[in-house]
């Protein structure tokens, strides 16, 4: 079928000859033909393939593999059969100690392109115990007796028997849908039983996580805010570094379950982060009030020395709005730490929290083996220029 002139689209399909020379952010490999960008999935730097160019536009190109004709040393053969046509995994074609590689580059990338920040300095790469068989749930859709995963840049499902990337107990579970005539839907199948909130999907990765934070987070500290807290996965192993505790999120199931075994420094509170947040500081301009996190505190909220003042967020995909930037920046918190599970939208995040607050360190973390995702911690401290 013809494409409508005008939308920025060449019609026609060739195949071209071209040497992969980066990764991007998405896990594609990247080449140049006539100074024009050409993403090519699952090839690897340095490789040199033929392939057909599958979409056009004035500033990109689309291609998939015809021929490879120079092979990277660090290309393996992916244990999935379902590798290339399912959408979840990127890098199955990638030796493991490569694919840390390449993400440590990926951030570091990310960080100067859109947060225009020079010389960050990183840390090394924190790996995952398990490349293969980390995943504690999937989730799985059924649709006219097909069970499984969606394919890669559509919504046709594809039949999987088996998940090597999920944990024994997820896939034993997969086993028991697909013995079932089960309705058309979504199934989520967990390794383990416990309360519907949200949890990180890797275990081995989510314990360095939160041993990380602690790490990074300094001692005999006055109050701790935990922003997108959850049920408190990293507040409750901070509580010995912090007189007070409070933790914020919008999913009050999540904050039931973190109320559960609180001690008395802790108060976890079901409502609107931005808000919320924003009524810390009133703390620190005027003093204790009636309303917001201040009243539900009560007689124990005083003014508290923001020098020995923590904030966490840890945000979903979109990152932190822009109200809550300023929040933070007028907050001026002694220490920040952001954790992300998106390198592009902390990097413009940092780019205006830069105003207020140093970079200390980035250390990417490996939640996802052979998918591009990518965790990254930032360890932000108040810069001195800036202190009230």
């Amino acid at each position: 079928m013809r494409r409508p002139e005008g939308d920025g689209y060449s019609s026609a399909l060739r195949t071209v000859d071209l040497k992969i020379t980066d990764i991007a952010f998405g896990g594609k490999g990247v080449a140049r033909k006539n100074g024009k960008a050409v993403f090519i999935p699952f090839t690897i730097e340095g490789e040199l393939v033929s392939a057909k160019i599958t979409r056009e536009k004035k500033q990109f190109a689309e291609a998939e593999v015809v021929d490879l004709r120079q092979r990277s040393p660090y290309r393996v053969d992916p244990p999935c059969s379902y590798f290339g046509k399912c959408g979840g995994c990127a890098y199955q074609h990638i030796d493991y100690a490569h694919q840390l590689e390449i993400k440590t580059r990926q951030v570091r990338d990310v960080l100067k392109r859109i947060g225009k920040l020079d010389d960050v300095p990183m840390r090394p790469i924190i790996p995952s115990p398990l490349p293969y068989a980390y995943r504690n749930r999937v989730t799985v859709h059924a649709e006219n007796g097909v069970i499984g995963y969606f394919q890669r840049d559509s919504h046709r499902l594809i039949d999987v028997e088996h998940c090597p990337i999920a944990m024994e107990e997820v896939n034993r579970k997969l086993a028991d849908l697909r013995s079932h005539d089960v309705p058309d839907g979504h199934y989520t199948l967990r390794a383990r039983s416990g309360p519907r909130v949200f949890s990180q999907t890797n275990d081995g990765v989510a314990n360095a996580l939160r041993d990380l934070i602690v790490q990074l987070m300094p001692s005999n500290q006055e109050l701790l805010v935990d922003a997108f807290c959850g049920a408190g996965f990293f507040a409750k192993a901070l509580v010995g570094k912090f007189q007070r505790i409070v933790g914020i999120d919008w999913d009050r199931f999540a904050i039931a379950a973190a109320k559960e075994n609180a001690t008395e420094k802790e108060t976890y509170i079901a409502g609107d982060i931005e808000a919320e947040l924003a009524q810390v500081g009133a703390v620190h301009r005027t003093g204790p009030s009636q309303t917001g996190i201040c009243g539900r505190l009560g007689s124990s909220a005083p003014t508290f020395d923001s020098a020995k003042t923590a904030v966490i967020v840890d945000p979903p995909a979109v990152g932190l709005s822009a109200r809550l930037r300023k929040t933070i920046v007028d907050l001026a918190p002694a220490t920040l730490i952001y954790v992300s599970c998106n390198p592009a939208t902390l990097a413009r995040d940092l780019a205006e929290l830069h105003s207020r607050f140093k970079v200390e360190s980035v250390t990417p973390l490996d939640m996802f083996p052979q998918t591009a995702e990518i965790e990254v911690v930032a360890q932000l401290q108040r810069s001195n220029a800036s202190t009230n």
